[in-house]
């Protein structure tokens, strides 16, 4: 649909940096180690200042002219911009250089194309490829404006190439969001199983690379592929976690994030990502040994407000202290509640500390109360039944005696409803009144 050269291993990395940009070196250092793990062979690096966007180029004309010396002089076949361009500049970009351009937003979900294996993975990546292509698509040749009749009354341009690639794309697009709802479909039953057994969840997020993956493996024995790159999994995978206080857990690893993450691909992945909202905790991962931690970690939750998981509980888990001076600890906040732990997944130091906070963590969130229904309120009980609540129960005259088990993330939208067995339902599960 995009008339291109196939090669496109032999590249040169525009890096453009607004002026006073702090971090423009270590965002030049991940775009580049993107570019590798692409597969892509780096040539040469152009720092371009960008105070105002060229409209034509992006970066300046002189610049652009520049660029052009160095394709020239290494002999690229593709150069990659650190910054999402317009499809207008890129096609401008593409005939000045005479080489393939990609923007970063391109670079990530030809990665993602990649990584991705299962099949829900690889119908989410190529929707958003399709999404992020339907904007690009240029007049490669002319062969079918020929179709046209001879007869009088049919002569005329007929459907020009444009026009099909159109129309085979939307086409595409809309068979791709039907199986994508089927999937889901499939997966919100899996969710729904998961909350019946009313066992909590945990789902590990983080900036790509800070070594997600291999603490699932370590905590689960998951067998989930890890290496030192990004976006090293994609597809989320869920196991079951039995050595905690509070009783077993499920836990799901997900996908790493990184800044600039394209919108179509969090709009496309959005159902592999919310195994991240509707998680009772999230293990939110940081690498230790990174100075940048605080600013990658804002990006994570801008990303994780944006697919409604904001409001999820977390904790935070500073991996990879085997690469500093630090100790294996657990930090509280003033009610003693854990709220964030140091450890090494590699070394395996503070693991236990790690287990012990989730413990303490998700069994703080569990309800475990006794809760009388009268026989009216029908409503009530086939919900409680539904998200997996109950734990026993016995019936006679009086209505309903239950026994609940659920975290209470789960229990308290149904006691906002103002009936008398949400009011019940409210004075069960409020926590309990410390002495004045």
């Amino acid at each position: 649909m995009f008339e291109r050269e196939k090669k496109g291993e032999r590249a040169v990395v525009v890096l453009p940096h607004g002026r006073g940009d702090v971090d423009s070196a270590s965002r030049a250092d991940e775009f580049v180690e993107l570019v590798s793990s692409a597969g892509a062979e780096v040539l040469a690096r152009l720092d371009a200042r960008v105070d105002r966007p060229n409209p034509k180029f992006y970066i300046g004309s002189g610049k652009a002219d520049e660029l052009a010396e160095i394709v020239c002089g290494v002999e690229a076949d593709l150069v990659l911009v650190d910054h999402t361009l317009t499809p207008v500049q890129e096609r401008n970009l593409e005939a000045h250089l005479k080489a393939r351009v990609v923007d970063r937003a391109g670079l990530i979900l030809d990665i993602f194309a990649q990584r991705a294996r299962s099949h829900e993975g690889k119908l989410e990546v190529e929707l958003a490829q399709l999404k992020h292509l339907a904007t690009r698509l240029v007049r490669g040749w002319t062969h079918l404006d020929t179709q046209r009749g001879g007869a009088i009354g049919n002569r005329g341009p007929g459907e020009t190439q444009l026009e099909t690639d159109r129309r085979l794309l939307a086409a595409r697009v809309k068979m791709l969001t039907q199986r994508l709802a089927k999937v889901n479909t499939q997966r919100e039953q899996q969710r729904r199983a998961r909350l019946r057994n009313t066992v909590p969840r945990v789902a590990l997020v983080g900036y790509t690379n800070a070594g997600k993956s291999t603490l699932f493996n370590v905590i689960t024995t998951g067998g989930v592929y890890a290496a030192d790159q990004l976006f090293a999994t994609l597809d989320p995978t869920v196991r079951r976690i039995e050595d905690l206080s509070c009783g077993p857990a499920v836990i799901a690893d997900t996908v790493g994030f990184i800044r600039e993450l394209p919108h179509d691909l969090v709009a496309a992945f959005r159902a592999t990502l919310s195994e991240a909202r509707d998680a009772d905790l999230l293990l939110h991962v940081s690498d230790a040994a990174d100075d940048e931690r605080e600013l990658l970690a804002q990006v994570v939750n801008e990303v994780l407000a944006e697919i409604g998981a904001g409001d999820v509980p977390q904790l935070r888990v500073m991996n990879k202290i085997d690469l500093t001076d630090a100790e294996p600890s657990i930090q509280r906040d003033g009610e003693g509640v854990p709220q964030q732990v140091s450890l090494s997944a590699v070394t395996g130091q503070g693991l236990d500390l790690l287990r012990q906070a989730l413990g303490e963590r998700l069994g703080g969130e569990r309800v475990r109360v006794e809760l009388q229904l009268p026989l009216s309120a029908g409503r009530m009980h086939a919900r409680l039944t539904a998200l997996g609540a109950i734990a026993e129960e016995h019936v006679d005259a009086d209505g309903w005696q239950l026994r609940l088990d659920a975290p209470r993330s789960v229990l308290a939208p149904l006691a906002g409803s103002g009936d008398e067995a949400a009011r019940a339902l409210q004075a069960a599960i409020a926590p309990p009144q410390e002495p004045v």
